[in-house]
């Protein structure tokens, strides 16, 4: 398979990008794999970035775009490494259009790049389009030139959707035809799916879906387009693989090193060497992207691409470290493009390092277990073992279903899923109360009709703002009747957003009172005031919109405060730690943040230490708004994934910290008072939490622990400052006293088993000793057996009145026919205590809840050990 030029990917990314910049498109940098974006779990494609602009959410700072976005997908996982062309982490090239222009610019941009930049043979390209798109069809026929017998219309394929609802449109696809030895003629439609590959997608996005399924056309129709970067490459290389691209084949040659095995000769082990080049890959990128490992959602995706890696590698005969090697390759190949991926090559190679060596241990345990059934000869694994194997061991049950499969046996899944949902809890999380919209469309028509909400709160003394009521709406939580949802203009309102409560207060108009209990984004742009009206509020009224500004102080000085703890743990830990959460309330911080070990207690001192000295040097802060590309030469952080956007308001505060920010923020570092550290532990894999006070809250909790320093003083009769000191006096005397109490119970021990062992009758002794902790009964009796002659001891008593308890202790050295088994007398007189009991040939215990039954026991034993 031979066409166009031989470019590698570096070539082939600024090829494609100085095309479309060259026609006035703005170059935007790739977005996080991690998304604003909460209905996917990852990038998924170049448009994901962009998709508040194509819903209408938010106005773009562009009307034409391009970018090269990474994305990653996990639907093919399974498929990867059978084929030469599916893969987990790509890279989608991309144009897109807002409004601007449309399929009449569209289509002949595509034609022009791949046939004319890229040099694609344009013989050996077929085209798709929409079964009832006319338009699309006569420009490629018309408009470019493309012979009509390699056009084809398709159905639902070539309609793309963002969701049941919303934009939507046909679509128009370009493939590449490799050639007759790759399968049948017939083109995409009819022809062989590994001769016909797609490169480039164009969605013309130009209908809004309604609810009840009809279509309207969009008033402004726009253009996304997508090109597969690892789609192209082969086609540009002469290559019939993805995996024999510049992109990959230095993954598969540090896979061949590893193991051994040569890339070609064995279709089974080619499969194994494409899923570690794969997934090398994709673990790379992820962490670089701040994904850790964990037991859900992305981290447990990372979590699996690293166990599939180092899996596969085991099958192939390699027993040492692999990710490690892996990962340097990835750098290697994909650090010139993301620099990110290079300077976070030390926090990648410790994570998943650290991953593969507690998987191999938990893959030694469950391998063992699992091998072991298949072994037995049975015809599926079980839903109760799969679950022991997940539960028990940590062994992925996609583990268990693969080598199960590699052996031809099934798993039991429904099983294993109804023994999930025993386990599981049934409660759920819910929303918080006052959560419930009123109904999204009726936001939609208050943004269409009134525009965006005016944010005026950001100054220190932003408390109060005269404004215009825009919309009242009932709300629908069945928490909250009659309460309602307020729309203004303009506000001094912060709506809950990067982990900072939502404001509180009063909005005032001639004829009522809204006590606002919360206030949230209702849609991007759209703030909504949620409160309890007293009177009546009316649209179109001019009103008086007052916070709560003692409570708005305390969020200032916690907001301020989770980012110099942020920069304070950076500069403590490290730069790996990243933010994973926060939550800014009135009385505490919360912060989440990346970590892969313990937090010493020495450290988090210095944390504190940090974050306090710079409160000391009451530096402004100061916010600025600025583009995207001068806050990152700003070294500003943000950890969440980029979002797009021209403008970003830029937080520095102190000489430490400075990030991407858009809450409310102390005017200078002084106002924010002490910090403490409350608490910091695990929450998770690799993620740990803090909480933190500052400001009165601080101060009050330092006057609390001096009143109990000083009041414990008191008792120990000392200073303050010498309390440690005299504790440490205290609790040697303690153990003085300890280790005399117990000599003292040691030789009463001695005097108790001497009399008794004098009690013996025929080598036996069977008595009563009440008060006695089971521990205690069972010291004893052992004590009383050291002494010669004696076969075995019986001595049962009750250690509080309403339980009993029973020891046996037997001498098993002499080997003679009249030896005691411990452990079988005890099961033989133990139900006589109304419980149960057992232990070993030597020493065996009982207990039960009838002390009225401990002579009857007692005499039992009598009997068998005369042999009645």
């Amino acid at each position: 398979m031979t066409s166009g030029t031989a470019l590698d990917a570096d070539h082939l990314r600024g090829a494609f990008t100085r095309f479309f910049t060259e026609r006035r498109h703005t170059a935007v940098p790739s977005a996080s794999l991690i998304p604003h974006d909460p209905s996917v779990l990852f990038t998924i494609a170049g448009m994901v970035p962009f998709k508040p602009f194509f819903l209408g959410d938010e106005v773009p700072p562009w009307s034409r775009a391009t970018s090269v976005q990474k994305c990653f997908r996990t639907v093919d996982i399974d498929v990867v490494g059978t084929t030469e062309r599916h893969c987990t982490f790509f890279e989608m090239l991309g144009n897109f259009s807002f409004g601007d222009y449309f399929k009449a610019e569209a289509i002949p941009f595509a034609w022009e790049l791949v046939t004319e930049v890229l040099g694609i043979d344009g013989d050996r390209l077929w085209i798709t389009v929409f079964e009832t798109d006319d338009e699309a069809e006569q420009i490629w026929r018309d408009g470019v030139g493309v012979p009509v017998e390699r056009i084809q219309r398709l159905g639902e394929d070539n309609f793309w959707k963002m969701g049941d609802t919303g934009p939507c449109g046909p679509s128009s696809e370009l493939f590449f035809d490799k050639g007759p030895s790759y399968g049948e003629e017939g083109g995409p439609a009819f022809g062989g799916s590994e001769r016909f590959v797609e490169i480039w997608n164009l969605v013309f996005m130009q209908y809004n879906r309604n609810p009840d399924g009809s279509t309207e056309e969009l008033p402004r129709p726009s253009i996304d387009t997508g090109a597969g970067l690892e789609r192209i490459l082969p086609v540009l290389q002469g290559v019939d693989s993805i995996f024999s691209t510049d992109l990959f084949l230095p993954m598969i040659e540090t896979a061949q090193s590893l193991t051994g095995h040569t890339y070609g000769r064995d279709g089974r082990t080619d499969v194994g060497l494409r899923i570690l080049a794969d997934h090398g890959r994709a673990m790379s990128v992820l962490v670089s992207d701040g994904v850790l490992p964990a037991n859900e959602g992305r981290g447990y995706v990372l979590r699996r691409i690293i166990r599939r890696a180092v899996r596969r590698a085991r099958q192939l005969g390699y027993d040492g470290a692999v990710t490690p090697r892996l990962v340097d390759a990835a750098v290697g190949i994909l650090g010139a493009a993301y620099p990110g991926l290079a300077e976070q090559h030390h926090l990648i190679l410790d994570v998943v390092g650290r991953e593969e060596e507690g998987f191999l241990r938990t893959l030694a345990t469950g391998s063992t277990i699992l091998e072991e059934e298949l072994a037995s000869g049975a015809e599926s694994v079980s839903g109760d073992l799969a679950f022991r194997l997940h539960d028990t061991y940590g062994f992925p049950v996609e583990l268990t279903v693969e080598i199960a499969e590699e052996a031809g046996v099934s798993v039991d899944l429904e099983g294993f899923e109804a023994a999930m949902d025993v386990q599981r809890t049934q409660a759920r999380a819910g929303a918080r109360a006052g959560k419930t919209p009123a109904d999204e469309q009726a936001y939609r028509s208050v943004l269409d009709n009134e525009g965006q909400t005016v944010f005026v709160g950001q100054r220190p003394d932003g408390y109060s703002a005269p404004a215009r009521v825009v919309a009242v709406l009932a709300s629908l939580d069945p928490d909250r009747p009659g309460q309602a949802e307020v729309f203004l203009d303009r506000t001094p309102f912060y709506a809950e957003g990067g982990g900072q409560d939502g404001d509180i207060g009063t909005i005032v108009t001639e004829t009522g009172t809204a006590a606002v209990y919360d206030t949230v984004s209702a849609l991007p742009g759209l703030t909504s005031h949620r409160a309890t009206i007293t009177g009546e509020l009316f649209a179109g009224q001019d009103a008086l919109a007052t916070i709560d500004g003692v409570r708005r102080d305390s969020l200032r000085r916690n907001h301020t405060g989770t980012h110099l703890l942020h920069a304070a743990l950076r500069s403590v830990l490290g730069d790996h730690v990243r933010q994973q959460g926060s939550r800014v309330a009135p009385d505490y911080l919360r912060f989440d943040f990346s970590h892969h070990g313990n937090v010493a207690p020495e450290e988090l001192v210095a944390v504190a230490a940090m974050a306090n000295a710079d409160v000391l040097t009451d530096a402004d802060v100061i916010v600025e708004e600025t583009s995207k590309a001068q806050a990152e030469a700003m070294g500003a952080l943000a950890f969440f994934g980029d979002k797009y956007g021209e403008r970003v308001r830029v937080v520095r505060a102190g000489p430490h910290s400075i990030e991407l920010c858009g809450g409310t923020h102390v005017g200078a570092l002084g106002a924010i008072g002490p910090i403490t550290i409350t608490a910091e532990s695990s929450i998770g894999s690799n993620t740990r939490r803090l909480f933190g006070v500052t400001g009165t809250s601080a101060f009050d909790r330092i006057v609390e622990r001096e009143g109990l320093l000083s009041e414990a003083a008191t008792l120990l009769r000392t200073e303050p400052e010498h309390v440690l000191e005299a504790i440490d006096r205290l609790l040697e005397r303690q153990r003085v006293a300890e280790r005399a109490l117990e000599q003292a119970r040691s030789r009463e021990l001695q005097a108790e088993a001497s009399r008794l062992a004098s009690e013996a009758v025929g080598g036996v002794v069977v008595a009563r000793r009440d008060g006695l902790d089971p521990d205690a009964l069972r010291d004893l009796s052992q004590s009383v057996r050291t002494t010669a002659g004696l076969r075995a001891v019986v001595l049962g008593g009750s250690p509080d009145g309403t339980k009993a308890s029973l020891a046996v202790s037997a001498d098993r050295s002499g080997g003679g026919s009249d030896q005691v088994h411990a452990g079988e007398l005890v099961r033989q007189i133990a139900p006589l205590l109304g419980g149960g009991g057992g232990g070993s040939p030597e020493m065996a215990v009982a207990g039960g809840k009838d002390p009225g039954g401990v002579d009857r026991a007692l005499d039992e034993a009598r009997r068998v050990l005369r042999g009645d």
